[in-house]
């Protein structure tokens, strides 16, 4: 059998194998083009996270502390101020402050203010027709804010515009209910932080001494600066990590501590002190004078129960405000004190042995020639003691005086009672009034100075000269602060001297004195008037000052009181007429509220202690 030959040849190619191979092909690139890609998007990853790694490892830390830690604040309310009863006087009440985030508010929204207000003006749909819903329904919010904070929109849109700005605020000061409406317009960057607001119960009774703080409860006047420290506190600062959301998940470190407020209790008695205020406001305007000031201290601890100013504001109300209105005129203002000075240089003639209580002095015929100019009375009082001088207010008298003494003496003796320095009250703006200082002096200027020409003081300082004589010669610090504790005084003059002084001062409200609109009910009060022209360029005006100060009761003397009334108008401008009957007022409520016995009973207890 014949075998045949099998064909060894490959079979020819079709052309579906052709497609495999190309196809196969193709795969196989399309692998390895996938395969490098993946292995070199992996290298890259790597290499980058080699690179945060190892070379800049705190590069992550940085970039989430920028986004989540905050320092956040823990704010000390401002102190209350009380008087010495514990009454407030001062205190912090919560507040709000309105911000905006102006770069916040340009994302929100893709138009301007300006176009809002046009478009509000116009018609409130008025625009392209892709913004007219936004229009209508923004337009209304915005000049509500406006409104409800009482801003013009013309402004709130230059504040919210402000390139590149973050911060700035729209409202500061103001209450929950304006919070919460501005929170219920849902206006995007619009936000409010709690602040404190000082608020002051009394008004313009305290304002010239309390003073007032700024918008950042600073102190900027009165005892609210001088105190600021001690009533400020120390706001307390703390890092901490928030989320997304500005919940505080952790807290880090505290980077200030919170220091808490002093709260300051004064000396003043509120009580006597709105009626000080009432009854020199009412005898400023009665008299048309300009201003006027009053000041109540304890003569056995140098503490000032009142201390009241007209004119005045109300501190609540900014609108009010003026820097005339709150100057406290009873340590700033300063004046002649005429006559009102004539017990101290009785006091200074005793003291250096010029004369004694007994001394019979002869003014006659009511009139002197001194130095080629003449001192005078109002009329000829004959031969008079020293009691006599002081309830006439002799001019002769106390002129005959003074030139007994050498101008050194007199000096030392008005420094002794504090005239020339400050009275130690530690508050800002305090006078030290003006005390002449010569080499020479000649006789018409030392008589004249003996009745208070030439020489000036505050109200606050012929108060304490006041409570020196009454204290029995003793000095005490004068203090606007209640003191806890006992305070030792300094003997500047003769015990008996001061006291045979007061004595002789009781005349002045007697029938015949000077003052006689100055008693009180009941107790024996020992004063001086003191009615001075005021100066001016040049010499003398027309323009007085009227000043009445005293004690009560002469028994067992418990205040000193100085009423000063700033040119009075009309003929009734004498200080027996215009301060005595405030003097009366306050000091009657004075001994009342405090519960001071009437001299007869002080006579009465006395007595029965020494026995």
């Amino acid at each position: 059998m014949k075998k045949t030959k099998r064909n060894l040849t490959k079979p020819k190619a079709n052309k579906h194998t052709k497609k495999k191979k190309v196809y196969a092909t193709f795969s196989s690139w399309r692998y390895l083009f996938v395969s490098l890609a993946t292995a070199t998007v992996a290298l890259l990853l790597i290499s980058r996270l080699a690179y945060i790694q190892v070379i800049e490892p705190e590069y992550l830390t940085k970039e989430a502390d920028k986004r989540s830690l905050r320092v956040t604040k823990s704010v000390a309310h401002r102190g209350n101020i009380e008087d010495r009863n514990g009454e407030e006087l001062a205190i912090s009440v919560p507040a709000y402050a309105i911000w905006v985030d102006p770069k916040t508010v340009k994302k929100a929204y893709a138009f301007t203010l300006e176009e809002w207000a046009e478009s509000v003006a116009v018609n409130p749909r008025n625009g392209s027709e892709k913004h007219s819903k936004q229009y209508f329904y923004e337009s209304k919010k915005w000049p509500a804010l406006a409104e409800v904070l009482d801003i013009e929109v013309e402004k709130l849109a230059s504040i919210i515009q402000k390139p590149g700005s973050r911060f700035a605020y729209l409202k500061r000061q103001v209450n929950k209910p304006i919070v919460d409406y501005v929170k219920q317009l849902k206006l995007a960057g619009i936000s409010n932080q709690l602040e404190s607001h000082r608020f002051y119960p009394t008004g313009e009774i305290n304002a010239n001494i309390l003073g007032l703080t700024d918008l950042d409860a600073q102190g900027i006047e009165g005892i609210e600066k001088s105190y600021n420290n001690y009533l400020q506190g120390q706001t307390g600062k703390k890092r901490v990590r928030k989320d997304r959301l500005g919940n505080v998940i952790d807290n880090i470190e505290v980077l200030k501590k919170k220091k808490a407020a002093g709260n300051l209790q004064l000396s003043i008695d509120q009580r006597i002190q709105a009626v000080a205020y009432r009854q020199l406001k009412r005898a400023v305007k009665i008299n048309d004078a300009t201003s006027g000031s009053i000041v109540v201290l304890d003569v056995n601890t140098g503490e000032i129960y009142a201390m009241a100013n007209y004119p005045s504001f109300n501190p609540n109300d900014r609108t009010q405000y003026q820097p005339y209105k709150l100057r406290n005129r009873a340590i700033t203002d300063t004046f002649e004190p005429g006559s009102t000075v004539k017990p101290l240089v009785v006091s200074s003639a005793l003291i250096y042995g010029k004369t004694d209580v007994d001394e019979v002095i002869n003014t006659s015929p009511g009139w002197m020639h001194i130095g080629g100019r003449r001192v005078r009375d109002g009329k000829n009082y004959g031969k008079i003691d020293l009691a006599m001088i002081l309830k006439k207010s002799s001019n002769i008298g106390v002129s005959k005086l003074a030139l007994r003494l050498k101008p050194e003496q007199l000096q030392q003796t008005f420094a002794n009672f504090g005239f020339g320095n400050d009275t130690g009250i530690s508050l800002i703006g305090e006078s030290v009034g003006r005390m002449p200082i010569r080499h020479r002096w000649s006789d018409f200027e030392l008589a004249t100075m003996s009745f208070g020409y030439g020489i000036t003081t505050t109200t606050l300082q012929l108060a304490k000269a006041y409570a020196i004589l009454g204290s029995g010669g003793i000095e005490y610090p004068i203090s606007i602060l209640k003191n806890s504790n006992p305070v030792a005084g300094q003997q500047v003059i003769p015990r008996h001297i001061a006291l045979e002084v007061v004595e002789m001062m009781e005349g002045v409200s007697q029938k015949g004195g000077t003052a006689p609109k100055a008693k009180v009910e009941g107790y024996r009060i020992a004063g001086k008037t003191g009615t001075s022209r005021k100066a001016e360029a040049g010499g003398y005006g027309d323009d007085y000052v009227s000043v009445f100060a005293g004690l009560a009761p002469i028994s067992k003397p418990r205040f000193a009181i100085v009423v000063m009334i700033n040119e009075p108008q009309g003929d009734r401008y004498y200080a027996g007429d215009v301060a005595a009957p405030v003097f009366s007022a306050v000091m009657k409520s004075a001994l009342l509220l405090s519960h001071v016995r009437p001299d007869d009973q002080n006579e009465r207890y006395t007595w029965l202690e020494s026995y």
